[in-house]
């Protein structure tokens, strides 16, 4: 890549070079990392192509090019990731929002009625509470992660909501799983009762231990290894938090899991076991299982 090229010849390069790298969608891949440098859109390929780059946008084209060459998930090149028709803030602190957990978010969404109180366990950039919150009027939500800077995102990406919809309410508290919620018993409303929620929606780490050096490297090279490790079975955190949530249900409430498309038969059993009714799978756009929720009645 030498020169000024115009539009469409630095697209070609860098298409394939990311072929090259053995990129599976390199194609895309590479007009969608030339259209965020030089701020343009998908029609600008055909109908500009022959418009000049800059040197300076050939330069960071090239260099994030052989960044994704490198598989760096393109969305930690571009920093964002669109999720349920919104923009999210993500980094190689949190799982990059994918399309199967708009499943969840969507089968969730059928059962949220206005002024609930929504509980995301494990909530990472934020992409499901801050989705539910967004599309629904006068509910509040209670994002939980084990990770503070994982938390630095999500509450980055409530701002940045928040500033279309200001009446938005969540809070993001940092700890293990339901000892998050703990806060009330050091602060100035020790003794208070427990607030319930309504809905109590997860998207845990379920990959198993020893299949996590076997994922792409785009996954097990740069995302958080924290958000991906289910333990040995890759249940461990459906057995937590399912083990738990009751105490923390309103009568009637439900629990909502994403799962790993093998999964659903274990986590429908865990939680049977926890006391749950009513349990149902859904599956995903491709026909596989992905969604398991069922509700409590104490």
């Amino acid at each position: 890549m030498n020169g000024n090229p115009i539009y469409k010849e630095i697209y070609g390069e860098g298409r394939t070079c990311l072929e090259a790298a053995g990129i599976e969608e390199a194609a895309l891949d590479a007009r969608l990392l030339l259209e965020y440098v030089c701020g343009t859109d998908r029609n600008t390929l055909l109908a500009h192509g022959d418009r000049e780059v800059s040197a300076e946008e050939c330069e960071r084209y090239r260099g994030m090019i052989e960044r994704r060459a490198a598989h760096v998930p393109l969305q930690h090149l571009t920093g964002e990731q669109d999720f349920m028709g919104l923009t999210f803030l993500v980094n190689n602190e949190v799982l990059v929002p994918r399309q199967d957990t708009e499943v969840l978010v969507e089968e969730v969404m059928k059962h949220l009625h206005d002024g609930m109180r929504i509980l995301d366990m494990c909530t990472g950039s934020g992409c499901i509470l801050l989705s539910l919150l967004h599309y629904s009027n006068s509910c509040e939500g209670v994002g939980v992660d084990l990770s503070g800077k994982a938390l630095a995102v999500a509450r980055e990406n409530y701002g940045r909501l928040r500033a279309a919809r200001p009446e938005m309410e969540a809070r993001f508290l940092e700890g293990d799983l339901f000892a998050a919620l703990e806060w009330r018993e050091t602060s100035e409303n020790a003794g208070d009762p427990v607030k319930r929620f309504d809905i109590i929606v997860s998207n845990p780490p379920y990959i198993k231990t020893d299949v996590i050096d076997m994922l792409m490297p785009e996954v097990r090279e740069h995302e958080p290894v924290m958000a991906l490790d289910g333990g040995a079975d890759g249940l461990d955190f459906y057995r937590g938090i399912a083990g738990d949530a009751g105490a923390y249900l309103n009568g009637g409430g439900m629990l909502f899991f994403e799962i790993g498309c093998e999964q659903a038969d274990s986590v429908r059993e865990i939680m049977e076991k926890a006391g749950f009714r009513e349990i149902r799978i859904v599956k995903d756009f491709a026909g596989l299982d992905r969604v398991v929720y069922g509700s409590w009645f104490g």
